[in-house]
């Protein structure tokens, strides 16, 4: 009796693996796996723990504290962008802006799951702040396919040239922030949830 119900749980345990790694491999071969992740870690974002850490250097009328902007690395504008419609253009056309640069790519977990806070913080900001979505796929048309499926109208862009050091990094995502005097006020390696008060405060206060 013992022997057969030992059988039994063996088999229902084998089946739920099968069911796993079907499923496992079905979400990677129709490449749904970055969307599921990214959803998991969205409700991750959710509970403000991995916001970064944001400092306001300047505002007038304020009791807040100004940070001198020598403690900050000067922002290189030498950098080449082709955007969707395949024009070129520079960093340098956005220079005396604010600028939110992030590096992202469509088969990056922590970049899909963070893009829906960028989206609502480019619909209030998009004015005031020059937003630079700087894609990483090999192939550009699948970024492009990609924002116009999630119906996206943030500005996304592929290198048309040689990355400048300072923004040399090996994390996607990665997130650099230009005050309006050239200085990269904030680099966050890793996901944010960017559309909170306390960053909008941040953006402003770098005008």
């Amino acid at each position: 009796m013992e022997e057969n119900q030992k059988d039994k749980n063996i088999k229902k345990t084998w089946i739920q693996y099968g069911i796993f790694a079907i499923v496992a491999i079905t979400l990677y071969a129709t490449g749904l796996h970055t969307e599921v992740i990214g959803f998991v870690q969205r409700g991750l974002l959710a509970t403000g723990f991995m916001n970064p850490d944001v400092e306001v250097i300047a505002q007038n009328n304020s009791d807040v504290e100004t940070v001198e902007s020598s403690a900050f690395a000067k922002a290189d504008y030498n950098l080449k962008l082709r955007d969707a419609k395949g024009n070129v253009v520079s960093l340098e056309k956005y220079k005396g802006k604010v600028i939110f640069l992030n590096f992202w790519a469509t088969w990056c977990p922590p970049c899909v799951a963070e893009m829906p806070s960028i989206e609502k913080l480019y619909k209030d900001m998009g004015n005031d702040v020059v937003f630079v979505m700087l894609s990483f796929d090999k192939n550009f048309e699948t970024a492009k396919a990609y924002m116009e499926r999630k119906d996206y109208g943030l500005p996304i862009y592929e290198q048309a040239g040689p990355m400048p050091a300072v923004y040399e990094s090996t994390a996607l995502p990665t997130t650099y922030v230009i005050d309006a005097e050239g200085n990269i006020a904030l680099t966050h390696k890793g996901m944010a949830d960017y559309n909170n008060e306390e960053f909008r405060e941040f953006l402003n206060s770098l005008k």
